[in-house]
């Protein structure tokens, strides 16, 4: 890539630096909030990758080959919006003057999809990190499958800005031993190494041996650097473009470089300079422009916009000649690019749901799951599975898929052994989500949902289509426990937006979910958490309304006699579906007509309309929920005259059989249930 003028004239450089510190200051004092210091200090970092490596087309932010730049210290989100703005993306000047206001597309941290430019939602530090080692495995895994000798048409790089705070948080630790793992040689970290957090010098509480502990994890080091030279960080990322493994960039900076008074201080970290610190920095820089104001010149340094768009059409050739040559692939890795399922899903879907329906099978749902991807998975080549370690309990793996692995070199496979790291194996799921090309899913029990809950919100925030597999989803796991007893965790799961939620029955419902989950592209775009049991459930008989059932909520198991005779409905979800339908039974027997209504999914429930959702759950008659987890979630189905059978404190290590006995979830007890309920209404 040619050098830009930057490279030629030292003190256009300078200029070319001090406009993003001076962009940064202005934009933080403006709003009085914000991190000024981290752009101030990576300047020159930042300078030397965007104008003389970073491959990019301001001018089509989605093009397929870029390479991909993330913020993970996303708090100086300044550094990337002032890097946008002046090499041309569509973020102009008064965007940056509207930093951190509301309906900006500068908001206090870098979000996908609001702002072009930014490939991730950075902000809980280390994510933007792990993000990075999902693209990266993204691009090295569609290289093996789709390039063809002297047809490279996908080769980009991904570029990590990270902090000491990403380098703290433990999500590091197994991102980066996974990306040593798969020699990720196309991943770069830059560590922006200051010595500055929050609190102050980080010495104090940080103390590792940083170079040690990623050579550790089979990266490559540089460095130190002196992170304000913009020549040695040039040569440093050259040497790590030539490496055969990951690489971490140490780079020695000056936190809030040019302020006086503040830089190297935590002062410079978390807050505004003040009105005469950023004066006394204008001064000092030698910058003498207005707030916002940016030299023609330095404009002109930092477009990006023509050479970008040369490098695509340079690309574009290329994979032109590719498709003619190998227009199968071509049109596969369009297709996938875009996120378009098979035009064969549909007829797969529908006998799978045939041979479903035929075999009747009584199976625990997680095994029903496992089925569903022998089928989906291969009429589907982007998904790409895997398991923190739990691959023969989550069954994610399916019979036809190999496994990722390394001997000397990686060699590809759809079935990804993550190691026990819940954390990192579902923000690397985002990462791979974020990249296109592939639909992830990932697995653990239930209960270990917690160890990377906030990986889910993230996926969720950014509606990325990533599918978190969750076995073991309640007490029926039986003798493990109550560590390992999922008591609060659907109804948690269920409390975040986007994420669509499924504890399907049988293996018509674990197949529709499944569907739903694949389905979730463009306007539906969006994460979904299948809840998963570990104990075997029946198969439940009847024919049943597949577009009922993408509802979330449907009639089971009409009341004897209509819905005019029916006295009571039956909410049940997952493996407690069975222990409605036998009590609907039982209550028959003794002359009381149920409705029984399977809810695999509340979160989809709730989106439908008000006239549907009353032809579910018809008004004027009692409702009661069973479900193996806390009650507190269900009253707002069941409202005040209702009743809930649920598990309102942790579990006990016993055979599921007497736990579910232990916490009245039978039949026997839903059906005394309903008794009360019905001679309460008496008396009332």
């Amino acid at each position: 890539m040619p050098d830009s003028p930057a490279a030629t004239g030292s003190a256009l450089q300078r200029d070319m630096c001090n406009a993003v510190r001076a962009l940064a200051m202005d934009a933080v004092q403006k709003a009085n909030s914000g991190h000024p210091g981290m752009p101030m200090g990576m300047a020159e970092i930042a300078l030397a990758l965007w104008t003389r490596h970073l491959k990019h087309n301001p001018a089509n932010p989605h093009w397929a080959d870029r390479d991909r730049f993330i913020l993970s210290n996303g708090h100086g989100s300044m550094l990337q919006y002032a890097l946008l703005h002046l090499t041309g993306y569509d973020l102009p000047r008064a965007e940056l003057v509207n930093f951190r206001r509301l309906h900006s597309r500068t908001p206090g941290h870098p979000e996908f999809g609001l702002t072009p430019g930014v490939e991730t939602t950075t902000g809980p530090l280390g994510q933007g990190f792990a993000n990075a080692v999902g693209m990266a495995l993204a691009e090295k895994l569609l290289a093996f499958e789709f390039n063809r000798p002297g047809f490279e048409v996908v080769d980009h790089h991904t570029y990590v800005f990270v902090g000491d705070g990403c380098l703290m948080e433990g999500i590091s630790h197994e991102a980066a031993s996974l990306a040593g793992t798969w020699k990720l040689a196309k991943l770069v970290a830059i560590y922006d190494d200051n010595g500055i957090s929050i609190d102050g010098e980080v010495k104090h509480w940080f103390t590792d041996d940083t170079a040690a502990r990623f050579r550790a994890y089979r990266w490559n080091v540089i460095g130190p650097v002196d992170g304000h030279d913009v020549d040695a960080v040039d040569r440093a990322l050259a040497q790590a473009k030539q490496s055969d493994r990951p690489t971490l960039i140490i780079a020695k900076t000056v936190i809030g470089k040019g302020s006086p008074n503040r830089a190297g201080s935590e002062k410079a970290h978390g807050e505004a300079l003040g009105e005469s610190e950023v004066a006394a920095t204008r001064a000092a820089l030698g910058w003498t422009h207005a707030p916002f104001e940016v030299p023609a010149e330095v404009y002109a340094a930092w477009d990006a916009r023509a050479s970008g768009t040369a490098r695509e059409r340079e690309w574009q050739r290329s994979f032109d000649a590719y498709a003619q040559r190998f227009p199968a692939e071509a049109a596969e890795l369009q297709r996938r690019l875009r996120g378009e399922l098979p035009k064969s899903f549909s007829d797969v879907l529908a006998g799978a749901l045939a041979a479903a329906a035929g075999k009747r099978e009584a199976v625990a749902t997680r095994k029903a799951s496992q089925l569903a991807l022998e089928v989906l998975a291969e009429a589907v080549p982007e998904m790409l599975g895997g398991s923190a370690d739990l691959t023969g309990s989550n069954l994610t793996r399916w019979s036809k898929a190999k496994p990722l692995h390394v001997d000397g070199e990686i060699s590809p496979g759809r079935h990804i052994h993550f190691g026990v790291r819940e954390f990192g194996m579902n923000a690397i799921a985002n990462g791979l989500a974020l990249h296109g090309g592939f639909i992830p899913f990932v697995g653990t029990f239930l209960v270990f949902s917690d160890y990377g809950r906030n990986a889910l919100r993230m996926a969720a925030l950014m509606k990325q289509r990533a599918v978190f597999v969750f076995t073991h989803d309640s007490i029926g796991l039986g003798e493990d426990g109550p560590t390992h007893q999922a008591v609060e965790h659907a109804a948690s799961l269920r409390l975040i937006p986007n994420m669509d939620v499924w504890r399907p029955c049988d293996t018509v419902e674990t197949l529709i979910a499944w569907a739903c989950a694949l389905e979730r592209h463009g306007a539906k775009a969006g994460p979904t958490s299948l809840l998963l049991s570990r104990q075997a459930v029946p198969f439940v008989a009847g024919e049943r309304d597949v577009a009922a059932i993408r509802k979330g909520a449907y009639v089971l198991s009409e009341a004897a006699g209509g819905i005019e005779r029916a006295r009571a409905v039956l909410i049940a979800t997952g493996s407690e579906v069975p222990l409605a339908v036998a009590a609907q039974k039982q209550l028959a027997e003794q002359g009381i007509a149920v409705r029984v209504v399977s809810m695999p999914s509340t979160t989809v429930f709730d989106k439908q309309s008000a006239a549907y959702k009353s032809s579910v759950l018809p008004e004027g008659l009692p409702r009661v929920a069973i479900e193996a987890g806390v009650s507190d979630f269900w009253w707002k189905y069941v409202r005040a005259s209702g009743a809930v059978l649920g598990v309102d404190r942790f579990g006990e290590s016993a055979p599921a059989g007497a736990v579910y006995e232990l916490f009245g979830l039978t039949s026997d007890n839903l059906v005394a249930t309903v008794q009360a309920l019905l001679k309460q209404g008496e008396k009332s």
